[in-house]
């Protein structure tokens, strides 16, 4: 039987987790698969793939927001197989930034002009749908440093829109 491998939390700020893997077993490992989960407004789950060569490994993952849950997952690529999932969850230090204020504004019927308040110098993503089921599930998106976008959507459509 493969275990799980073991994932412990080395350190966390405000934008970034270090974190490590390893497995209690002498099975070689050749890598491991780990996802980052976190959600947005609940509407949105997003996830970040890492894919680590290696038997032991010491990560650090940036670009993250403050005060927000973040679920670590991995497991581990050996010669006998993949073995089980493993988790963890932090929670990222600070205090999380405001949500942006959004306002959309139809230019044609083919154009939406998006615009929002927030911090500079961070990247913001825009995702706009028919629903909120596709909202949630599958929504078109996309991402700018900016604090304003034209998106491009169907006619004869009404669009949800979320930054």
């Amino acid at each position: 039987v493969i275990p799980p491998p073991v994932i412990h939390i080395e350190s966390y700020s405000e934008d970034s987790v270090s974190f490590s893997l390893k497995m209690t077993t002498n099975i070689k490992v050749s890598g491991y698969v780990v996802n980052i989960y976190w959600t947005f407004d609940t509407h949105r789950q997003e996830k970040r793939t890492l894919i680590i060569d290696g038997e032991k490994s010491v990560q650090k993952v940036t670009n993250l927001t403050a005060h927000t849950p973040y679920e670590i997952s991995a497991w581990a690529q050996t010669e006998l197989g993949d073995s089980p999932l493993s988790f963890v969850h932090v929670v990222t230090n600070g205090t999380r930034p405001a949500s942006p204020s959004l306002k959309a504004k139809a230019i044609n019927q083919t154009a939406v002009e998006c615009s929002w308040t927030g911090p500079r110098n961070v990247v913001y993503s825009i995702f706009y749908a028919t629903s909120f089921l596709e909202l949630y599930r599958s929504p078109h998106n996309t991402s700018t440093a900016s604090h304003n976008l034209t998106v491009i959507v169907q006619r004869d459509e009404q669009y949800l829109f979320l930054v």
